[in-house]
């Protein structure tokens, strides 16, 4: 009776060590960020990180702490090829879910080269003073769903433009900017977790796998307008 006890003992404890070793490696890094820093030169003009950016955010993935969020659209219809980009989402960093800037705010400032992007409905609107103001009752609520005041923010899209744009917002609205990190654009991305969503055919047939692109819906027919 006492060797069953003891063995059911080791048994126990074994389980739960590798339950708790697997636990740490599914729920990611909680190690101390760097405090968010502007990189040099035009890259730091845009808002991108001089630490956590393209070339590193392969090291920050899966924080249960974090949220990553792209802020492309799925089609932008700004022409990016005009500036060396895509206008199509042709890949993504895995772990990032799409949550379209251009339909939680009216862009501006945007390249000229560029041309008009989307301007259709928008959560908010903004005002060249640089201030925001809701179009919906929910707005707020659905922003702060999106982007979680409590969460790590890592943002990212094709160049960075959006990015600094989102950050700019956010801090604007009361959101602390210490907890959240422009890391740039997935055009210069060359890690390990890129998720290709453009594939070319034998024919030469471009096409574009949207059903990888974990995206985050806005109904705006089911908000109430203020």
């Amino acid at each position: 009776m006492k060797k069953y006890a003891w063995w059911s003992i080791v048994a126990v404890l074994v389980i739960a060590i590798g339950a708790f070793f697997m636990g740490k490696n599914m729920s990611g890094d909680l190690s101390e960020l760097p405090k968010p820093e502007l990189a040099e030169g035009e890259r730091g003009e845009l808002g991108i990180d001089k630490n956590i950016n393209e070339a590193t955010i392969d090291n920050y993935l899966n924080r249960p702490d974090a949220v990553y969020r792209d802020l492309r659209m799925l089609k932008d219809p700004g022409n990016y090829e005009a500036i060396g980009g895509d206008s199509y989402l042709s890949g993504f960093v895995e772990g990032f879910e799409l949550v379209p800037y251009p339909y939680i705010v009216n862009v501006l400032g945007l390249p000229e080269a560029i041309g008009e992007t989307y301007n259709g409905k928008t959560l908010f609107r903004q005002h060249s003073d640089g201030t925001f103001t809701a179009n919906y009752k929910e707005s707020m609520d659905i922003l702060e769903g999106l982007f979680p005041r409590d969460k790590v923010i890592f943002l990212m899209c094709g160049g960075g433009g959006y990015s600094g744009m989102m950050k700019n917002m956010l801090v604007e609205l009361g959101w602390d900017g210490d907890k959240i990190y422009d890391v740039g654009g997935y055009w210069f991305y060359e890690g390990k977790n890129d998720v290709k969503v453009k594939r070319v055919t034998e024919d030469g047939i471009i096409t574009y796998d949207f059903y990888k692109v974990p995206i985050h819906q806005i109904e705006f027919e089911k908000l109430t307008e203020i």
